[in-house]
């Protein structure tokens, strides 16, 4: 029981009552001893037993024959209140000793001496009121461990609920705690590394998990062996035929960490159905690239009257059908150029290149083509300061990434819009900065999540009729990456886009 519990039950008793040390100082005293001699509990801490009697020599023969019994010992003394009244008491002494014997204080009980009837009626009452406040306690105390049962109950319930859900999830999932050490694993857990019992392996470190158990070794190598590292939806090749998607989440309650939870999900399906797919897509470009440029060879000969000369209606015709033709190889490359992407089979020649040429390059293809005059749009190149600008590139591959940013400013942009070419030579961030701007049909903020990845089209762009393959900005995007360079940008529907893209400075010239 608590010091606070043991104090209001002394309380609540009708006699006075105090306990005093082998020492004869007063420890503890209820509150009907306060009533009776009028001193507060806090002046009679700490003070000998002495001052709450009359007669001084009395009380040090009372004391010793305390100690020296092992009996309960009654007397008749008088009791010196603080106002200086003498109250005629009955003192009931109890010495306490523990197991050895040791003498360790004792209890006194002061109870008034009045009228045998007076006395009566008082207890009584003062036993009426205190059954009546035990029976509503009572009946409280039992409401409230029902209200604690039934909550037990509930939290027990709604435990199992969430272990069996755990334990049942189609993702592996282990809780490291805050020490590192692996507190729960369910049974995907089990299944992915071959564990036939869990108790094997709960408690263990991260270390001991690496040295012990070697099917833990790509993971914990992967994880970190000191700490668990956060990460998102991270791909890692657990074993020959087993591709893991790893997730790894810090456990968070009131700004506390309280461990580490690791999400496992098996994407071996998925990665055998993406590398079929791949081939497949593969093969079939492949195979259409040949007739593709046959029929184009021959339109080419045929539009420049290599073989006999075209009435001019023919001649809408065949154009018409080179462009298309055109518009199909160029789509069979931008395949082709995704499966290299996907299956890391593209190679890249670096060396160094001056960005400022590549570009104006590019710009120079675009400046050549009807589009600006048709739509009547105004195309702007803002050079640096700098006449040369180095960095270290695969020259055909940097062209194309910079040719499909382009290609997506002229088709998106509306009759009489304008396209700014903007390069910055960043010097504290020793990088170059180009970006792409244009006041074209923009990109809507719910679907800019996507502009990345393949075959994405935004939903204006279907409704203005615009032609793509959803493929440049993916293309793109990877080989900025893989030239260590980043890649984003702005935009607003109606308003325009902005693209930017940094890459590092190799030298100025």
């Amino acid at each position: 029981m608590s010091e606070e519990y043991i104090n209001e039950l002394l309380d609540s008793l009708p006699l006075s009552f105090c306990f005093v040390n082998p020492l004869g100082v007063i420890v503890n005293a209820n509150n009907p001893l306060q009533n009776l001699t009028g001193y507060l509990t806090t002046e009679m801490v700490g003070k000998n037993i002495d001052v709450l009697f009359f007669e001084k020599e009395e009380i040090e023969i009372f004391k010793k024959e305390i100690s020296e019994s092992q009996e309960k010992i009654e007397k008749e003394m008088t009791l010196l209140a603080k106002d200086k009244r003498k109250i005629l008491i009955r003192v009931i002494a109890s010495g306490q000793r523990d197991k050895k014997g040791n003498f360790n204080g004792y209890f006194l009980i002061f109870s008034e001496i009045k009228g045998k009837e007076e006395f009566q009626k008082e207890l009584e009452k003062e036993v009426k009121q205190k059954t009546k406040a035990l029976k509503e306690s009572s009946l409280a105390l039992l409401n409230i461990l029902d209200d604690v049962e039934q909550s037990r109950l509930l939290a027990e319930r709604e435990k199992n609920k969430t272990l069996a859900v755990i334990e049942n999830f189609p993702e592996g999932l282990l809780f490291f705690n805050k020490e590192n050490k692996l507190t729960s694993v369910n049974f995907k857990i089990q299944e992915i590394f071959g564990i036939k019992k869990k108790k094997l392996i709960l408690g263990k470190k991260t270390p001991d998990l690496l040295n012990k158990y070697p099917s833990f070794t790509p993971l914990i190598k992967f994880l970190g062996e000191d700490e668990v590292k956060t990460t998102h939806r991270k791909e890692l090749e657990l074993k020959k035929d087993l591709i893991l998607e790893v997730s790894v989440i810090p456990v968070v309650s009131k700004q506390e960490k309280l461990g580490t939870l690791v999400i496992l999900r098996n994407i071996t399906r998925e990665k055998i159905v993406e590398r079929l797919k791949s081939e497949f897509v593969s093969i079939a470009a492949h195979q259409l690239r040949t007739p593709l440029s046959s029929i184009k060879w021959v339109l080419k000969m045929i539009l420049d009257g290599d073989l006999g000369s075209l009435t001019q209606e023919q001649r809408i015709f065949l154009e018409k059908t080179y462009k298309g033709n055109e518009k199909m190889i160029r789509l069979i490359n931008d395949l082709l150029n995704v499966t290299k992407i996907e299956e890391g089979r593209i190679v890249y020649r670096l060396q160094e290149e001056d960005i400022i040429k590549i570009i104006k390059e590019v710009m120079d293809v675009f400046k050549e083509q009807s589009i600006i005059q048709n739509k009547n749009l105004k195309f702007e190149f803002i050079k640096p300061e700098e006449e040369k600008i180095i960095v270290q590139a695969d020259r055909e591959k940097l062209f194309l990434a910079f040719q499909n940013l382009i290609d997506n400013a002229f088709h998106y942009t509306p009759i009489g819009g304008n396209i700014k070419v903007v390069v910055k030579h960043l010097k504290d961030e020793g990088m170059v900065l180009t970006s792409i701007q244009d006041s074209g049909i923009g990109i809507p903020e719910e679907q800019q999540k996507r502009v990345f990845t393949r075959f994405f089209r935004a939903t204006n762009t279907i409704k203005e009729n615009v032609e793509g393959t959803g493929l440049g900005l993916f293309i793109a995007k990877n080989i900025i990456e893989s030239h260590d360079g980043k890649i984003w940008f702005e935009s607003k529907e109606n308003q325009g886009s902005s693209f930017y893209f940094s890459l590092p400075v190799k030298k100025i010239i």
